[in-house]
């Protein structure tokens, strides 16, 4: 038995796919039996005995954490899922472009490996409080600034928290949370601020799992919010996994692979009878768009790497290695 500590289920998804595969979802069964035993004896008039008994059982069971091992298991069954992890470790195989012909678009996969947890919103939030300690400590003249404390009216003088501006709390806000400090280590709000603005261009804020199968190969998923296990809240979810990278555990369609253009695309859009052509301009601002892609300026899958449509993200749960001797 494979016992699974669920990060992420896309519920949704899984009830489809299950549907699809066996033509819907039992989630109740029920049972009904009655047995009757008539005995008359003498006239029509003349006493009857009736004895009868019944019974009926209902149960309404919702399969819950079963539901994934459920499709897992049928997927399998119908040789629909592919398990890459072997394959995936082994950095010829994306340098070839072995996998790219072997698992198309589309393609489900299962994948173990190396993975960490990302968000713009929780690394905004960290570098806030990081700030806002260095301001208390400044405050008290206990800051770690490599400046010299100064004494007397000079701590009536220290640094003020930068004032937040409208929409604080949003995803385009989420860099004035960061007060301004006196630098640390070379560090100061100002370089935060900045690190976040990188942030929310390079992954849109949100939880991503990123995992690293080979040197140079990035398989990035962006797991929902409102899906089962999945907390809201990025502090809780850091707090738990932090983030070091773990070995998990994702299962899901392969959505695109890293663009492998390397020329600037065309800007012609235009009709012989100088009209827009609507067609050529969205393909010419979706060439634009996997050009900024392809150097990691924008949220979009990089070669050689792909992106992942999740329906899962779990770890085993390792069984204890201790032997245990059974007396006789």
């Amino acid at each position: 038995m494979i016992l699974r500590e669920f990060l992420y289920v896309d519920t949704d998804k899984v009830r489809a796919l299950l549907a699809q595969l066996d033509g819907g979802i039992a989630e109740e069964s029920r049972e009904t039996e009655r047995k009757e035993k008539r005995t008359t004896i003498g006239p029509r008039s003349a006493a009857q005995h009736l004895q009868g008994t019944g019974s009926e059982s209902y149960t309404n069971k919702s399969l819950g954490d079963a539901l994934f091992p459920t499709l897992e298991e049928s997927l399998e069954s119908e040789l629909l899922l592919h398990d890459i992890s072997e394959e995936a470790s082994e950095a010829d195989a994306w340098e070839s472009g072995t996998l790219k012909t072997k698992y198309p678009p589309g393609s489900l996969v299962r994948i173990t490996a190396p993975g960490s947890l990302f968000d713009t919103r929780y690394a905004a939030a960290a570098f806030a409080a990081f700030g806002h300690v260095n301001v208390g400590l400044k405050g008290i003249g206990a800051s770690p600034s490599s400046e010299p404390q100064r004494t007397g009216k000079g701590k009536q003088s220290q640094q003020r928290p930068r004032p937040a501006k409208r929409g604080e709390g949003s995803s385009d806000q989420l860099e004035d949370a960061i007060p301004d400090f006196p630098k640390v280590g070379g560090t100061d709000g100002n370089t935060l601020r900045s690190f976040v603005q990188i942030s929310k261009g390079v992954f849109t804020p949100g939880l991503h799992m990123n995992m690293t199968p080979a040197k140079g190969a990035l398989i990035s998923a962006r797991l929902q919010e409102g899906r089962q296990y999945l907390d809201t809240e990025a502090e809780i979810l850091f707090a738990r996994y932090g983030t070091e990278r773990h070995d998990w555990t994702l299962v899901g369609s392969i959505g695109s692979y890293g663009t492998e253009e390397t020329e600037l695309p065309d800007m012609n859009f235009y009709n012989p009878d100088g009209n827009i052509n609507r067609g050529l301009f969205a393909e010419a601002m979706n060439a634009q768009m996997r050009n900024l892609g392809r150097i990691g300026f924008i949220d979009l899958p990089q070669h050689p790497g792909f992106s992942l449509i999740p329906f899962a993200v779990y770890r085993g749960i390792p069984r204890s290695t201790d032997l245990v001797q059974v007396q006789p």
